[in-house]
């Protein structure tokens, strides 16, 4: 798992250039259509780290492709995929800025409206992110307890609690207390990759 998991994240920032290269997008016109600097999206491109699968999403959206497409998905449609708890492939962002990592939980079914995933929130993130992009969003906590902040306001969420949400309103969870915080993520991208919104680093 190691292994295929380091060869999932180091070839991202290839596939996004991959991508923006074959639709003749430059780096300055990407950076315009997601909102973020050119010299970020550089570093995200040449860098064997994934960024968050939040900001993942928003590039993902600039070039009207999919989150799955930037993870490497090449099946063929399909009308089902089954992905077994061994086989989801494991971002991982241990000693990065933002310490998390996230689990693909359908990334055989290409071209999907809906992307699926396990997030792990640290205990003591490094820095705080706030989020928005386009559709709405769920979030079903598994494992600890979250705070989280949507729009103006925060929410404390525990194990079984589920929160669903308009994901255009800027929006970031941390866990509290002494463990980390698993979810069952599911993003909602009505236009498929055509919009893309912005992110903003929280105090």
């Amino acid at each position: 798992m190691k292994q295929e998991q380091a060869i999932v994240e180091a070839e991202i920032g290839k596939r996004i250039k991959a991508f923006r290269t074959q639709k003749r997008i430059t780096l300055e016109e990407l950076a315009n259509r997601a909102g973020f600097t050119k010299g970020y999206l550089s570093k995200v491109e040449k860098s064997k780290k994934s960024p968050p699968v939040s900001t993942l999403g928003i590039i993902a959206r600039a070039l009207g492709v999919t989150i799955s497409a930037l993870l490497g998905e090449e099946a063929p449609r399909t009308s089902l995929c089954l992905v077994r708890t061994n086989e989801r492939p494991l971002i991982a962002r241990d000693g990065t800025a933002f310490g998390y990592s996230y689990e693909a939980m359908a990334y055989r079914y290409p071209n999907k409206t809906m992307e699926p995933f396990i997030l792990t929130l640290p205990v003591k993130p490094k820095k705080r992110t706030l989020y928005r992009h386009e559709g709405e969003e769920i979030l079903f906590v598994i494992q600890g307890t979250m705070k989280f902040l949507h729009g103006n306001e925060e929410y404390i969420v525990r194990e079984g609690d589920c929160i669903y949400f308009d994901s255009n309103l800027p929006h970031w969870g941390e866990s509290i207390g002494p463990e980390e915080v698993k979810c069952f993520m599911v993003i909602y991208n009505p236009t498929n990759g055509k919009k893309g919104l912005e992110s903003h680093e929280a105090s």
